[in-house]
């Protein structure tokens, strides 16, 4: 019968603590895993990434050239078409209507995009920011509508 005082973690869940400075013959004594003297042989110490003791950092070294679109890029939360099976027939689906039924969990200023990832039972009216082309073959296959709103 399992009791709270025989209860214990699954095995290999707990670690004995690496001891450390216990002699040589430990493996982890005199520098301690910390290698030779310097800085990062210093208790609280800490170096930011990409830091190279005062030299011009690599990333700072190499020449930067090109267009780089990251920043313009728009993002979509993607919805497949098996989700949209959850809905009544004839039912209109918009991006409100995805996000209360928690098709389309994300950020809210991202915009929806419906895939065509899955098989579509139902006619329905499907309103999004964009479909991909055989997402909206196939609703407007079984008659439903497929329109895109800003």
């Amino acid at each position: 019968m399992m009791r709270l005082h025989n209860l214990k973690p699954t095995e290999g869940a707990k670690h004995r603590k690496k001891l450390l400075g216990r002699g040589e013959s430990s493996g982890h004594g005199k520098t301690s895993g910390r290698g030779g003297k310097g800085q990062t042989a210093r208790s609280g110490s800490s170096i930011r990434i990409g830091f190279e003791g005062g030299q011009m950092p690599l990333i700072r070294r190499i020449p930067k050239r090109g267009f780089n679109n990251a920043q313009f890029r728009t993002d979509y939360l993607p919805v497949n078409l098996d989700a949209l099976n959850t809905f009544d027939e004839g039912a209109t689906v918009d991006e409100a209507v995805l996000r209360d039924s928690g098709n389309a969990r994300g950020q809210k200023k991202l915009r929806i995009k419906i895939l065509g990832d899955g098989e579509l039972t139902k006619k329905l009216h499907v309103k999004a920011a964009k479909f991909s082309a055989s997402a909206k073959a196939a609703i407007e296959k079984l008659g439903g509508t497929a329109e895109v709103v800003a």
